[in-house]
């Protein structure tokens, strides 16, 4: 099969570009590789597939770049604002699979940064859905994201929750994904699957993330801030279980099923239990064989108390259940922030 798969310079985005590579499909990945956080770890996960930075740098806007690594992988620098350019990806593509991960992330930034939430969240997700208005593929699938269920008391957080109660920008761009999916799947038939993923943790993480921040900060010997003096819960999940997850969506077959008049559909990807953010904490300080040093403060904006994850659409349409235990991802996280970092 062939897939386009945005973002493939990011934390999800690069693993399953690997997956896919390594199950032998054929493989169009793009990134405008943006500075949200350190381009060199996004270079380094295009490294890690074969995609050569001085490649990028010096490629011309229409340049294909091969892998070295995957005959079957090639790569694109393109923004998603660009609109021009991904209707020309998508007419020359003819993709199987749309798997449209890249978006602006992070919820504390939309706080002091709204613009770049609107210009990637919203006009970059509108390119790509009238892109596949025009050149449809199989299945549009896209990240959304727990965020969604926002100020929600009732858990776990199930996908027929209400998500009307966003605590930040962020949050509100994802739900908009949503629905402009959906808009799009009753008005031209494109059938999108969003995937609501729950912290989602391991190798090649996010710099901007609890994992790597507490890491780093754990073995330079200087203090951690814990909000909402360590009351948190959060459903983390590891990456490769997020990846299964993924892929055994995308292998589902679309169901004829005359009462559903709108193929649109929204699963949550989430380890399924909630864990205390002490925990998680002492989990790393064990991995890291070092004490945290931690300053309390308090609820910061934009943050929720908990999320939990009701996987049973997920398990009752896959027959899967992501099951990797946090001390298990955590010593794989750990070894390679080591290996990469020090």
């Amino acid at each position: 099969m062939k897939f386009l798969v945005t973002g493939s310079a990011g934390f999800i985005g690069y693993h399953l570009t690997k997956r896919l590579a390594e199950d032998n499909h054929d493989i169009v990945s793009i990134d405008n590789i943006n500075n949200y956080y350190d381009v060199d770890l996004k270079y380094g996960r295009l490294a890690a597939l074969g995609i050569n930075r001085a490649d990028i740098e010096t490629a011309g806007s229409d340049k294909t770049i091969i892998s070295s690594i995957f005959s079957n992988v090639k790569f694109y620098k393109i923004d998603l604002c660009d609109a021009e350019r991904i209707t020309a990806l998508f007419s020359n593509g003819a993709f199987d699979i749309v798997l449209h991960l890249a978006a602006q992330a992070g919820v504390r930034y939309s706080l002091a940064n709204p613009n770049a939430y609107i210009s990637s969240n919203i006009q970059g997700f509108l390119n790509m859905l009238e892109a596949a208005k025009l050149y449809p593929p199989q299945r549009f699938v896209y990240a959304s994201s727990s965020s969604v269920y926002g100020l929600n008391t009732k858990i776990p957080f199930s996908e027929s929750d209400a998500v009307s109660q966003p605590a930040s920008l962020y949050a509100a761009t994802k739900r908009s994904n949503e629905l402009m999916a959906h808009a799009y799947s009753h008005l031209y038939n494109i059938p999108a699957t969003g995937l609501r993923f729950f912290t989602v943790y391991g190798p090649w993480g996010r710099p901007d993330m609890a994992p790597i921040i507490f890491a780093k900060s754990i073995i330079e010997e200087k203090p951690i801030t814990v909000y909402n003096n360590g009351n948190m819960k959060r459903d983390f999940t590891y990456i490769d279980d997020v990846v299964e997850g993924i892929i055994r969506i995308i292998s589902l077959i679309r169901k004829k099923n005359a009462d559903v008049s709108v193929p649109a559909a929204l699963y949550n990807i989430g380890r399924c239990g909630p864990v205390p953010l002490m925990d998680f904490i002492h989990t790393l300080e064990d991995a890291l064989g070092k004490k945290a040093s931690i300053n309390y403060a308090p609820m910061q904006a934009g943050d929720v108390y908990a999320t939990w994850a009701d996987c049973s659409a997920l398990e009752r349409d896959t027959a899967y259940r992501p099951h990797t235990p946090l001390s298990l991802g955590i010593n794989k996280f750990v070894e390679w922030y080591k290996g990469y970092y020090h």
